[in-house]
């Protein structure tokens, strides 16, 4: 592959004209400064992981550190008070980084828009620097979209806070390297928009703010504040212009929770319960410890998730920082009214218990559940937020986060594993990260759980509800009659245009593998451009 040096960096991915005005050689140059400083930290860390996870699979089960009671035990200290324009956030749409999502999104009524650089977008090459490029157009509110059929898009007068989600400390960006080694994708997609960005955010009186996944420890929270410091000194940026929201979405994390606020106390704004990705990371790291029910048993009101919920929102409001609420990921169902009813009033009912719990606001996937999330927190927080909500009623332990959920494992639920699993995965191959099926949204996050259930069950010799044994012929039987099914569903031209066998094979290796693959996103990435 032919590659080009550009501020230091060895970039293997073809430079369009349009981004040449993203990868600048000034850009480079500042990407190549915070690569140098903290990729080896980086890689430290990641091996950090693995020996963490020698440890669980050792027995030694999670708790709160006692080498950073202290800092849990100390009343004095809080988070940086929020900006203006982060301090209602009572309704967040999430969504990938596309021309045609930035518009809406923007214009959806909600309060805050995140552009979701991870689990929702697929990073071929194209679709990042695309979204760079989508992202600097929206802020200067020149983006403008003209589709086929002569309708346009162009934002509102009011738009929303925008908000951007990089990739995870252990995801790398293969056309970009240093010295040789790839660049963490992270440090990439924050390093671009914090250059490009910073200081016109600034000027029209907002600042680069982010969402941070998949962290693991208090460390991971504290190198990115490293970074975050070092970029603003190194573009003469104020200090704390950098406001990051951190997801709470690995069972590590959330007894790390308060240290993780403390590591980026003048660069946070709060927490997220990131639900999916938390039961994901739940089954992943202890795999021996309770085998998981079917998905759908696997509810906010199960006390472990719930336990988890109420445990962010004391330390987050005890520091004075935002404590956002999970995922709504339904889709409005247009052909059946009836089933349509039913499932806006789920989400609502689950937008009223975040709301009274405390959760200073939510997310949802679909402009349609936008004002659903607004009623839920209009009726129950009519100030801006209600980080002055204490809950000194709830004192949660290791044990209630720990606890499996109760229930079976069914036929229906494996089906709906393999189909989802596999189907999200051959839409990724093929460059979306966000996709609908069955009327809700999937991203990676929930594709990652069906994954984690189905290896659980296999590798753990798991029995169905009616006796049966879960094995790779069960499987195999069950994801060949799903596949009849989908090609009646999506059609013989899409079916033959797709990725299907590549993703069955894929997706069935590694729910049938001896060892996790820790992200069906690494092995992913070696099959995309």
């Amino acid at each position: 592959m032919k590659s080009t040096v550009i501020g230091g960096l060895e970039i293997l991915g073809p430079i369009t004209p349009q981004h040449a005005e993203i990868l600048t050689p000034e850009a480079c140059t500042f990407l190549a400064g915070i690569f140098r400083k903290f990729g080896a930290r980086r890689l430290e860390l990641l091996q950090r992981r693995v020996a963490r996870q020698r440890e669980l699979e050792a027995g030694k089960l999670p708790d709160f550190l006692p080498e950073t009671a202290h800092i849990r035990n100390d009343p004095s200290w809080r988070v940086a008070p929020a900006p203006a324009d982060l301090q209602d956030r009572r309704t967040e749409i999430t969504g990938p980084v596309d021309r045609k999502m930035v518009i809406n999104a923007l214009n959806s009524g909600a309060k805050v828009f995140m552009a979701d650089f991870e689990d929702a977008t697929t990073p071929t090459w194209g679709n990042l620097l695309d979204g760079h490029i989508n992202l600097r157009d929206a802020i200067r509110r020149t983006i403008t979209l003209e589709v086929p059929g002569g309708k346009s898009y162009k934002l509102n007068d009011k738009v929303a806070t925008l908000l951007i989600r990089p990739r995870g400390w252990h995801l790398p960006e293969k056309h970009v390297k240093l010295d040789g080694q790839a660049v963490g994708g992270g440090m990439f997609d924050f390093g671009l928009y914090f250059f490009h960005n910073a200081k016109e955010l600034l000027a029209r009186g907002s600042g680069p703010y982010l969402y941070l996944p998949k962290m693991e420890s208090h460390l991971e929270a504290r190198l990115w504040n490293e970074v975050f410091t070092d970029a603003e000194a190194t573009l003469g940026v104020p200090h704390g212009s950098v406001r990051g929201t951190m997801l709470i979405e690995t069972i590590l994390a959330t007894f790390e929770a308060e240290e993780m606020l403390y590591e980026l106390r003048e660069h946070a704004s709060g927490l997220n319960c990131g639900r999916w990705d938390y039961i994901f990371s739940r089954i992943k790291k202890l795999p021996r410890h309770g085998t998981f029910p079917d998905r759908a048993q696997v509810t906010m009101t199960s006390p472990f998730m719930r336990a988890y919920c109420l445990h962010v929102i004391k330390i987050c409001h005890r520091r004075g920082a935002f404590a956002m609420g999970g995922m709504a990921a339904q889709i409005p169902i247009k052909n059946n009214p009836a089933a349509n009813e039913a499932a806006m009033a789920k989400v609502l009912a689950d937008k009223e218990r975040e709301a009274t719990d405390g959760h200073d606001g939510t997310w949802v996937a679909h402009p349609g559940l936008v004002p659903i999330a607004l009623q839920a927190f209009d009726k129950h927080m009519p100030q801006p937020n209600q980080i002055n909500k204490q809950r000194p009623d709830v004192n949660v332990t290791a044990a209630e986060l720990l606890a499996a959920p109760p229930g079976n494992i069914t036929e229906p639920g494996v089906r709906l594993n393999l189909s989802v699993g596999m189907q999200y995965l051959e839409a990724w191959l093929g460059g979306l990260g966000c996709v609908p099926l069955y009327n809700l949204m999937e991203d990676a996050a929930t594709a990652e759980i069906s994954r984690a259930q189905l290896w659980q069950w296999h590798r753990f010799g798991a029995t169905l509800a009616d006796g049966r044994k879960i094995t790779s012929e069960l499987y195999d039987t069950l994801m060949a009659e799903e596949l009849v099914k989908i090609q009646g569903e999506v059609g013989a031209d899409r079916y033959a245009r797709g990725n299907y066998p590549k993703a069955v094979e894929m997706f069935l290796r590694m729910v049938k593998a001896e060892v996790f693959d820790e992200f069906l996103t690494l092995p992913a990435y070696e099959q995309i451009a």
